[in-house]
């Protein structure tokens, strides 16, 4: 009988354990200043994006599953768009504005609409999917503006996902759930933004990461620390 109610306790025991590594937290990715919702600690791996002018950027992707569902948000680092795509054009056979750019708003290797396009540009990558597009929206988080995009894949399951830019970084959030499950609308809307020192950021008016930043509205929130 001891022996039977010790088996039970330690399935009870691993069974409580499996879900609680599944429980909904939230994750601070201090080096790239955001906060955001994952079932359990997410997978981090570096990888390159690239841009719409051909700029290959650095990027790290944080992702994780639960049952068939998978969520990732992929972080772009901008921050040396104009150097790279500046440096790309001096690689032109003749200084016209189609490949040296440089003209007007374009900016040398067309940098500035790489960088003032980054959300539309990384919107209408989403859209190039073989899936039906259920909605198109744009949404400000904190004030910080961007877009949340619905999907219908072919095999039944529903993509959310929404792109965002703040301090030279893109965030790109996706979750997908199987058909006849919840969708990612806790995932999708989970993005916080925190500054150098882990404190939550909230503005007074509209933030457009092209421009500078408006002043901040709530007193500085609890300070975050590292995850890992």
């Amino acid at each position: 009988m001891r022996s039977s109610t010790l088996v039970a306790a330690v399935l009870v025991l691993s069974l409580s354990v499996s879900a609680s590594a599944q429980e909904w937290t939230e994750y601070v990715g201090k080096e790239d200043r955001f906060t955001a919702n994952f079932p359990g600690q997410p997978k981090v791996t570096q990888t390159t994006y690239m841009s719409q002018y051909g700029a290959d950027l650095p990027a790290r992707v944080y992702s994780a599953e639960r049952g068939k569902s998978r969520y990732s948000l992929t972080v772009v680092d901008y921050s040396q768009i104009e150097k790279i795509l500046t440096a790309k054009a001096q690689k032109c056979a003749s200084r016209t504005e189609g490949c040296y750019g440089g003209t007007g708003f374009s900016g040398v290797g067309h940098w500035r609409l790489d960088f003032h396009g980054a959300i539309v540009y990384a919107t209408w990558k989403f859209l190039q999917r073989d899936a039906k597009l259920n909605q198109l929206n744009w949404n400000t988080y904190y004030s910080v503006g961007g877009h949340q995009i619905d999907l219908a894949n072919r095999d039944g399951s529903r993509t959310l996902a929404a792109v965002y830019m703040h301090n030279q970084k893109l965030y790109l959030l996706e979750g997908t759930t199987p058909k006849g499950e919840p969708d990612a609308g806790l995932f999708q809307d989970s993005l916080g933004f925190i500054d150098e020192q882990g404190r939550s950021i909230r503005y007074t008016s509209l933030y457009h990461h092209a421009f500078p930043a408006p002043p901040r509205g709530d007193p500085p929130g609890e300070i975050r620390t590292e995850a890992n």
